[in-house]
């Protein structure tokens, strides 16, 4: 009996976006092309359009499946980057509440919010439910994480839960490719293709540009968190970003998609020669070599500490987050002349030299 109800259940797939069920053979549908997006997949039905998410974090399996029949009006965003991917796409009015609103850097959507054109529903680990109950949200679009436990009360609402897994891809081009999931799911589908082709073309006329210079500088990213130090994998989407404006990178030749936990000391006998040392921080004002050593005094080991090659993004005052993650183009942009001296593409937009 319960092999028998597996195999039933097996066949139908449920939809969280509307609540009807589909079965798995409702007939041939046309497959949405992706060229570089791997966790997606977009079928086209007469009706409708059909989305699977793979699972990022069990190979082989599925985080959702959604069906998507009409447009969706009032979201609740949990995440700066997809509320800056709305106004590109003009569904910024499609917003009706957002979650750590004091995190985002979008002038617009904080004078919305004070206006209480959009309601703040707080922290997006514990947003406020009462509020998104307030609001008739018909969507929240969340980022999962892996082991989450799920929802909680979110999941009781009864409102189509849509996660936002586009950050586990492992090619910038492949997360900025999720935008076509997301200009469908708010009426947007045109301007999502148009701006995905603007993107994609852009990223590959920059890569090829910085493949014609001679080999950049190379470059060391983040800093030491506790005792690690997590440097982008080199099949990460920052070490293909990297390896994209023709810089170098002490781990490029690490095969992994996500972040190396790396000992000090490790970093400094592989990377301490590196010529640019580039970092993001979350702070009040700008820092300064003497907060890097009060704040670890092993960083003058570092060859770009000592020569004053240190270059800081502000991601408190700076649009870093919000816009290159379905922008990589622009931070392509910003890598080819931060590791080729002399080359202007419009100067450094998210990075500036640590004084």
């Amino acid at each position: 009996m319960t092999r028998l109800l597996s195999f039933f259940l097996s066949l139908l797939l449920l939809c969280s976006c509307n609540g009807r069920m589909v079965s798995s053979a409702e007939g041939q549908g046309d497959t949405v092309p992706m060229k570089y997006a791997t966790l997606l997949t977009m079928v086209k039905y007469k009706d409708h359009m059909h989305v699977t998410i793979k699972d990022p974090w069990h190979q082989g399996k599925i985080l959702h499946e959604y069906d998507i029949t009409h447009p969706y009006h009032r979201a609740v965003v949990f995440t700066s980057s997809h509320c800056q991917l709305l106004y590109y796409l003009h569904a910024q009015d499609n917003i009706a509440g957002v979650c750590d609103l004091q995190y985002m850097v979008l002038p617009d959507m904080k004078n919305r919010v004070k206006k209480g054109k959009v309601e703040d529903c707080g922290n997006g680990l514990s947003p406020m439910v009462e509020k998104i109950i307030d609001l008739k949200a018909d969507a929240l679009l969340v980022s999962p994480f892996e082991n989450s436990g799920g929802y909680g009360k979110l999941e009781k609402l009864g409102i189509p839960i849509i996660e936002a897994a586009d950050y586990m891809e492992t090619s910038a081009l492949g997360r900025a490719e999720w935008m076509k999931f997301y200009g469908l799911l708010f009426g947007k589908e045109r301007e999502a293709d148009s701006l995905f082709n603007k993107v994609d073309s852009t990223y590959s006329a920059l890569k090829a540009f910085a493949k014609r210079l001679p080999k950049g500088k190379s470059v060391l990213t983040e800093r030491k968190t506790g005792a690690v130090w997590y440097c982008p994998g080199g099949q990460s989407s920052l070490g293909i970003l990297i390896s994209d404006a023709h810089g170098g990178y002490a781990f490029a030749s690490d095969k992994h998609s996500g972040s190396l936990p790396l000992p000090f000391e490790e970093v400094l006998d592989k990377a301490g020669n590196t010529d640019i040392w580039a970092f993001r921080f979350n702070g009040v004002k700008p820092m300064s070599k003497q907060d890097l050593l009060n704040e670890f005094y092993g960083y003058d080991g570092l060859k770009a500490f000592r020569l004053g090659n240190i270059y800081e993004c502000n991601t408190t005052v700076t649009p870093y987050f919000e816009e290159v993650s379905f922008r990589p183009d622009f931070l392509l942009r910003e890598l080819i002349q931060l590791l080729h001296p002399g080359v202007n593409l419009g100067g450094l937009k998210y990075y500036q030299r640590l004084e």
